[in-house]
Formats: C-alpha cells, structure tokens, sequence
C-alpha cells in the first residue's frame, strides 16, 4: 500500500506544503488527482474556518465551508460541497494519475465518509497517496491505514522525494 501522511506544526503550514508540492509536481509533468486547499483564497473569518479547494489536476474550485453568520462556533463545513469536490475526484480525474494527493483526513473521513471511498480506489489502481493530516486526526487516520502510512518530514523536499520514489 503506498500512502503517506504529512503534518505541519505550522497552522496552516499543511495545507501551503501539499498545495506547493502539487504546483511543483504539475509543473514536472506529473499527472496528478484529488484536491488541495486554495491557499490564494482569503479566509471571511479570524480562525480562517472558510476554504476552498481546487480539484486536480486543473479544476474546478470549490467551497467547501458555509456561513453560519459572525459568531458562530458551529462546524462550517458544507457537507454538500463535500461531496461534489469528492464526485469531481472520482469522475475522471484518478484515470490517468500518477499520484492522489488530498489536502486533509478531516472530520468527514474520520467518521468513514468524505474522501474515504477515493482513497481506496487510488490505492485499488496503485496509485500513490499522500494525504494532509492534523493532529486532531492522526489517531482515526491510523485507523484507517491500520497504521501503515509513514509520516513525512514536512519539508518539500523529503515529500517530494517520497513522491517521485512511489511513482516510478
């Protein structure tokens, strides 16, 4: 099974490296499938709980939060969006990738749903996957791979080293 996790301690940090180290491996010709956060999107709130992402390799941009008005402390994630970013992944873009890439194990994968199903199915086609993971996530994720994705250094470099290693 080739997956691995990354994790920045930076807030943040996770979702600047993958989507850097998508940009790059584009860039290289790689073919790549899933999502990555929209880091040039400005997040409406001081917690920066508003994001969007963009579906590999080249679209579309999709939000994945909803407003629930100032001063609300309740989950803003759109389960909607959710999965309409997880059926443009799965309609067509795992087709020809040499690498999945998902930006975070979050709550909806946590709970078994979210982009669960395209993990295996990358990892069915032997497709590499490198997945975003924070610390409140780390324990269900290492549920899900019955621990046997190893944890990168979160340095562009070792990942993309780890990329390139898996891929060939």
């Amino acid at each position: 099974m080739k997956i691995a996790c990354v994790t920045s301690p930076e807030r943040g940090g996770t979702d600047r490296l993958l989507s850097d180290i998508a940009t790059r491996l584009q860039a290289s010709g790689m073919h790549l499938a899933g999502i990555v956060k929209d880091v040039g999107y400005a997040s409406g709130f001081d917690n920066g709980c508003d994001m969007k992402v963009r579906v590999l390799p080249d679209g579309p941009v999709i939000k994945i939060t909803q407003e629930l008005g100032k001063g609300s402390d309740a989950c803003r994630l759109d389960p909607g969006a959710i999965a309409n970013a997880v059926a443009s992944v799965e309609n067509g873009s795992l087709d020809n990738a040499d690498l999945f890439i998902l930006n975070k194990f979050g709550p909806e994968e946590a709970a078994g749903r979210g982009f669960c199903s395209v993990i295996g199915a990358a990892i069915d086609r032997d497709i590499p996957v490198l997945v975003g993971v924070s610390g409140a996530s780390k324990a269900a994720f290492d549920t899900f791979t019955g621990g046997l994705a190893p944890a990168l250094t979160p340095q562009v470099q070792a990942i993309l080293e780890w990329c390139q290693n898996e891929t060939q």
